[in-house]
Formats: structure tokens, sequence, C-alpha cells
């Protein structure tokens, strides 16, 4: 049924409940899956003319880029060790300086994925509008079915 099922985590214990269904999913198929986690800019608020604004200087961008890079491999690292102990054949893949869902939506176009598994905060109205949510935006822009769990 799916040969290659893309799973994205960001390292939430939401998006472990993601991981650990894709999993077993790809365990029972013996599919392989790649692992994504994609991690987004440094977050820059600037205020054009209001005294006080901070716009980050390349000490404090590299070193949140290293944090992101470190937290990723330790994410990723995690993942593919459950994936070997269900003995599912698991590559891992950190996209830095990222939007997630496009990343996910294009790596699993570029792996030729069939399936993409990512959990859900199940956030709606208000909250949904203003924190957004990668899951719908994979949802209406992914070329292959998208399995979410919550």
């Amino acid at each position: 049924m799916y040969n290659h099922i893309l799973i994205s985590t960001d390292g939430s214990e939401v998006a472990q409940k993601g991981v650990d269904h894709g999993l077993s999913l790809a365990s029972s198929l013996k599919a392989r899956v790649t692992i994504i986690m994609a991690t987004e800019r440094f977050p820059v608020y600037a205020h054009a003319g209001i005294a006080g604004t901070y716009i980050p200087g390349p000490t404090e961008m590299a070193q949140y880029e290293a944090g992101q890079k470190e937290t990723a491999e330790r994410v990723l690292a995690g993942v593919k060790r459950a994936a070997e102990k269900l003995g599912v054949q698991a590559n891992t893949v950190h996209i830095p300086q990222a939007y997630p869902a496009e990343a996910i939506v294009e790596e699993a176009k570029a792996l030729d994925c069939d399936l993409i598994v990512m959990a859900s905060h199940g956030r709606r109205g208000l909250r949904k509008l203003v924190l957004g949510s990668q899951t719908s935006e994979v949802l209406a822009s992914s070329p292959v079915p998208v399995l979410v769990v919550r």
C-alpha cells in the first residue's frame, strides 16, 4: 500500500503521537520512512519607527541556528532509534530556516513519498487563526495522502 512514508516531527509531545503511529504503520506495512524536522528562521519582529526595536546580530543568529541544529539532531536521532527497534528502515532529514509546512510537502515530493504522517494539536477557532496550523497547510498543498494523528 505505502512504500515510503514521510513522518514529520517538531520534537513535541503531540508530534510524538504522530511519530509513534507512523512508525507502527511503517512496521506493519514493511515500508521505509523518512523522518523530517524543519526548523524555522529566527523570529524577527520589526516595527518601523518604534524605538527599541531589536534586530539580532550575527552572534545571536549563529547561536540560534546552532541550537536549532543541535535540537533537531537530538530529536531525529531518538526517532531513528525508535524506528530501528521496530525494524523500520529510516532516514532523517533536518531542514533549517524553513517554513515547516512547505518543507514537509517539498521533501515528500523530492523523495517520492506516498504518505505523510503528522500530528495535529487540534486547535480551533481564534487559536488556530492566531497560531496557524502547519498541518492545515500540509493538507491543503500535499500531492500525496496525509494521515493526521490527534
